[in-house]
């Protein structure tokens, strides 16, 4: 019997763990955090052997091949050590996809992947689709695969952590919306190593497969010159329509293959330049899939949007509140910053990425009436907003932030969380940012 070992014992290292012990491993899962006592319910159901708070060397090195926690980084010092002894190191995504034969639909990119993702789910689903949802959003594709839910189609959220661990994966339709600076602390700051990252997306891509791209990013441009692409080659664009597959043009939009579709852009249900994008993505992946006329049109008008992405919360004394607590780097808080229509209280902040924030400065300046920090450590911060002459409010904690936001914002105002940055310096995970702004919104 082979040894699998599992590092990390959450959503995906558990649906691994479930899967392995069903098709005869000798499992052992092993996460230095604390386990959720929900998954410790779910690994002794299956008599799968755990511990936590610590990682012992010789249950795990011992084992033939290790599924890693997209979150673990390969320097993390248990991961170095299997590193140097030889012993292959996977995702859950790549070992779970040795199990199924369901069409694969992939979604990567540094902002917008979770839109995507959902709207191409709720497309399918609406559409009358066996469809399953996984990968950084939804259950765990392995567990989905152990307990035989039997789909058709599996729409999957990639991250770039989890394309490193990915070697004979195929996507069957691969959307790449974006390539932009983030993570790069994991990259040691070198922005061409993350582009290889996102690009290994469509490794294993066969010419019956579909490569849908941003045909207007600057990197994609660059990146895709690097590799021969065997898909279908699918661009899309708000800026030309020569070439294109998908493109927006005098409000209409319109995919020409595999035959043409349009429909009225103002009927669309994702509003904003930055929405257009993921739309259209969503559009050629679904048309490709085979869903309708009817059905698409219907499913773009009537998505309601992502928790947590430009999310609107509220409007208490004539003052918006938006969450966008997703806005985990630069670009996405340039996009919402792009969007916002009214003078906005921004608030920006959290785990630093090695972000270099130039790229919203002129949006800042003429989006922005006050600035509400929101980390553990604003130093970086203040060293680059302060001297726009911007108010500025220095806050640590959630109710700080917003007992800072009331004072400043003015009825016809926005208040708009989009932080830049990461979220595990005060908060547990991005969702528990969004959550706890919008429970002292609506207490207002």
């Amino acid at each position: 019997m082979e040894k699998i070992a599992i590092l990390g014992a959450a959503e995906s290292g558990v649906g691994a763990a479930v899967l392995a012990m069903k098709k005869g491993y000798d499992v052992f899962v092993s996460d230095m955090g604390h386990i959720k006592d929900h998954y410790k319910a779910v690994l002794d159901t299956y008599g799968i052997a755990w511990e936590e708070g610590q990682h012992t060397e010789e249950k795990i090195l011992d084992a033939k091949e290790i599924v890693k926690s997209p979150g673990i980084p390969d320097n993390a010092p248990m991961v170095a050590k299997a590193i140097e002894k030889g012993i292959h190191i996977i995702s859950e995504i790549e070992f779970a996809g040795r199990y199924t034969d369901a069409k694969m639909i992939c979604i990567t990119g540094s902002n917008g992947k979770t839109t995507t993702t959902s709207l191409i789910y709720h497309i399918l689903k609406n559409a009358g689709y066996n469809v399953g949802l996984a990968g950084n959003i939804g259950r765990s594709l392995a567990l989905q695969i152990a307990e035989g839910c039997g789909y058709d189609h599996y729409v999957i959220e990639l991250s770039s952590f989890q394309l490193d661990n990915m070697y004979d994966f195929r996507a069957n339709i691969a959307v790449l919306l974006n390539i932009t600076p983030d993570h790069l602390d994991r990259y040691d700051n070198d922005m061409s190593k993350y582009s290889a990252s996102k690009m290994r997306i469509i490794q294993n891509q066969k010419p019956d497969d579909s490569f849908i791209y941003w045909a207007d990013d600057p990197i994609i441009k660059e990146e895709i010159a690097k590799y021969g692409i065997k898909a279908q080659k699918c661009p899309f664009s708000i800026i030309s329509k020569k070439g294109m597959i998908g493109y927006i043009e005098k409000g209409t939009y319109t995919i020409e293959k595999p035959t043409p579709f349009n429909m009225e852009q103002e009927s669309l249900s994702l509003h904003g330049k930055h929405n257009m994008y993921n739309s259209l993505a969503a559009g050629i992946a679904t048309r490709l899939a085979g869903v309708s006329d009817k059905n698409l049109r219907e499913s773009l008008a009537d998505f309601e949007g992502v928790e947590h992405r430009l999310e609107k919360v509220a409007t208490v004394g004539g003052v918006q509140y938006i969450n966008d607590s997703k806005a985990t780097n630069v670009d996405a808080c340039w996009y919402a910053l792009e969007s916002m229509t009214t003078p906005t209280v921004l608030i920006i902040g959290g785990k630093d990425k090695g972000n270099d924030y130039e790229a919203i400065k002129e949006l800042v300046k003429q989006k922005c009436v006050a600035l509400v920090y929101l980390g553990a450590d604003n130093t970086k911060l203040h060293n680059f907003f302060d001297s726009l002459g911007i108010p500025t409010f220095d806050t640590h904690s959630m109710q700080e932030c917003m007992e800072a936001c009331v004072k400043v914002a003015k009825p016809g105002q926005t208040v708009l969380l989009s932080p830049c940055c990461a979220s595990f310096d005060l908060f547990k995970n991005m969702e528990d940012r969004g959550e706890q702004f919008k429970a002292l919104v609506r207490n207002l």
